[in-house]
Parts: C-alpha cells; sequence; structure tokens
C-alpha cells in the first residue's frame, strides 16, 4: 500500500474507533442513571453488574456502529476538504476512485469485524444483557401473558392454550391433539396447566381425555378434576420469549428458525428479520461510507457544519428506513428479505449517484 493508502486508513480506522470510545461511556452513563435504582434495590452483586456493561458495550456497539462509522468518515474527510488535501491529491494525478480505495479497505475490515460481532459475539452480548434485564431490572414488574398460542410440538403432536404466562408458567384452556396421519388418535384438554419445575411435569385442572373411536366405534372419555402428568415439550416452547432470535448465534439461529417453522409459529417474521439482519447491516458500512465521501469530500462554504448536519440527516433517514420496514416485516406478512435489503439497496442507489456527482 501507499502512501495516501496508509494515511487514509489510519485514519478511517483510528476516528472510528475514537467515535466508540467516546460514545459507548455516554451510553453507559445515561444507562446506568436509568437503572441504578433498580440495581441497588434488588442488591445486584458488583460482579454481575460488571458483565453486564461489558455485554452493554458489545450491544450497544454492535446496534449502532453504522452511525457511528459514517459520521466518523464524514468528519475527517470534512477535514481533508477544508484543509485542502483531497485537492492535493487529486491534483497530482490521483483519480477519485483511487482515491476512494483506502475507504473501501477500511469499510471491509470493519464490515468483517461488524459480521463476526452480530454472528457471535452481538447474541452472545444480548443473551447476558436481556438475562440480567428480566433477572434483576424487571423484578416485581407485571406477568407478561401471551395470547392463542399454537404449536407443532413433534410430527404427531399439536398444542394451544388461549392464555400463557412465562413468569408464573401457567396456561388457561390448553389442548393437546395427538394425530397418526390424517387422523386424530386422541386429544386432552384442560382449563388450565402448570409446570411443575422439582419433578418436571405438569398439573391439568379439569382434566378431560378423549380417545377417538375407530371403525364406528364410540369415542372414550376420561375426566379427572385434578392430573399430574408428562407431556412431551418443554414448558418454554408454548411461546419462546420476542427476544430469543436475538441470543442465538447463526446456526442456532437457522436451526431455531427451521424448528418454528415445522411448529407453525407466528413469530417467523421476527426471526427472519434478525437473521437478515446479521448480514445487512455489515454490509451497509460500504454504502455508508461510499455516502460519507461523497458528501464530505466536496470544500463547502459552512465548512465542517454544514457536512455534518447533511450526513447526520441522511444517517437517521437511513435508520429510520430500516426501524420501519423492519418492523412492517414484523407486524405483516410483508416479505421479510426485501424489508431488510430494501435500505441497503435504495441507499447504495444513491451512494452511486452522489458519487457520480462527487466526481464530477
Amino acid at each position: 500500500m501507499k502512501i495516501l493508502d496508509w494515511y487514509i486508513l489510519k485514519r478511517y480506522l483510528g476516528t472510528f474507533t475514537m467515535m466508540l470510545l467516546l460514545f459507548i461511556p455516554i451510553g453507559i452513563t445515561v444507562n446506568l442513571a436509568e437503572k441504578i435504582d433498580k440495581i441497588l434495590e434488588n442488591e445486584v452483586p458488583f460482579i454481575e453488574v460488571v458483565f453486564y456493561y461489558i455485554d452493554f458495550t458489545i450491544y450497544f456497539a454492535n446496534l449502532l456502529f453504522p452511525l457511528f462509522l459514517f459520521l466518523s468518515v464524514i468528519w475527517f474527510t470534512s477535514k481533508l476538504a477544508n484543509n485542502t488535501e483531497i485537492i492535493a491529491f487529486l491534483s497530482s494525478g490521483v483519480s477519485f476512485y483511487r482515491f476512494l480505495r483506502p475507504y473501501l479497505i477500511g469499510a471491509t475490515l470493519v464490515c468483517v469485524f461488524a459480521l463476526i460481532m452480530s454472528m457471535f459475539l452481538g447474541p452472545s452480548a444480548n443473551k447476558g444483557f436481556n438475562e440480567f434485564k428480566y433477572q434483576y431490572l424487571k423484578k416485581g414488574s407485571e406477568t407478561r401473558e401471551t395470547s392463542d398460542v399454537y404449536r407443532q410440538i413433534n410430527d404427531n403432536e399439536f398444542i394451544y392454550a388461549s392464555h400463557y404466562q412465562p413468569k408464573t408458567q401457567r396456561a388457561r384452556n390448553f389442548t393437546l391433539e395427538h394425530f397418526e396421519g390424517n387422523e386424530m388418535e386422541f386429544k386432552i384438554s384442560a382449563s388450565s396447566l402448570k409446570f411443575n419445575k422439582e419433578d418436571t411435569t405438569y398439573t391439568l385442572t379439569n382434566f378431560d381425555k378423549r380417545i377417538i373411536g375407530k371403525n364406528g366405534e364410540e369415542d372414550e372419555i376420561y375426566h379427572e378434576n385434578k392430573v399430574d402428568t408428562i407431556l412431551p415439550f418443554e414448558f418454554d416452547e408454548l411461546t419462546p420469549e420476542i427476544y430469543i432470535a436475538e441470543t442465538l448465534n447463526y446456526t442456532e439461529l437457522n436451526e431455531f428458525i427451521a424448528t418454528e417453522r415445522r411448529r407453525g409459529s407466528g413469530n417467523i417474521n421476527r426471526y427472519l428479520v434478525v437473521a437478515y439482519k446479521r448480514w445487512s447491516v455489515p454490509v451497509s458500512a460500504f454504502i455508508l461510507t461510499i455516502i460519507a465521501v461523497a458528501v464530505s469530500s466536496i470544500k463547502r462554504r459552512g465548512g465542517m457544519g454544514v457536512n455534518l448536519a447533511v450526513g447526520i440527516t441522511l444517517a437517521f433517514l437511513f435508520i429510520f428506513f430500516d426501524k420501519i420496514f423492519g418492523t412492517i416485516a414484523e407486524q405483516s406478512t410483508f416479505s421479510p428479505l426485501i424489508a431488510v435489503w430494501f435500505p441497503n439497496i435504495s441507499f447504495g442507489v444513491f451512494a452511486i449517484y452522489l458519487l457520480y456527482k462527487a466526481k464530477r
């Protein structure tokens, strides 16, 4: 690599690192100020708090790295433009595309780092972050309840509950249907179901079991007020926590999505959005880098402030589109693949246009 490449690459990575080091402590301070009452109230061990904020740092950096990258590129490129260094580079015979090369090398390094974070480190940090939150910070909060849970738990059996409470591990209006091929063999129903952690059994109240008669025979019906029994599923399988996809690495997430498809989960789109973002967010490093260079490589009358204002506007537009389309895909039948990649594709086209204008 030549002097120009090293000069820009060091500034690219150095400014990005500095931006992270400046904003992450601010994020930790704000978060600690909000949570300190709960932490003291629940007497959380100091070491747990330390690990929580290590996880929070990874979570925060992984969540906002596109914004930090974009602003850092605009910052140091604007300084180059204001010091007329870019004019000197281009006047020496370097083409604009050649000038862009160290930026793309830097974006590649950031993309690889972000990919590792997104696939492996981020999910692990998310798991610790959420476990701490629900163990300490939401202790004593109202029980969350999920309605109309329907799952296929294996090749032959389906379960349903009208209401499911993960905190108390209870469900209401529970049914289990067992099929052989297309024919139902038996059906179990109960007005309430409670999971017993001690021996991993279930207590069913107002228990009914109907065995379907064969060859015209009458159905057999059994009723008991209360039954303790073993059922072929884990209680958490009734409905996974909403954040579970964010806590799995990429391999585990793909396996989880395949299992959820088989079970007929209503949250498939939510999980697919998480899976596709594992790839789309790192790729955004290239698009945002090109846009940042195109916007800030021109020396403007208003100086660096104008470039930063334009850059911040574009950055928040990108985040806005990313969040809006992700939410639409999670809450409807809109394709998660299109929703996740639309901001990258649209801003990619915009980046090409800006690059053409900047070159001219």
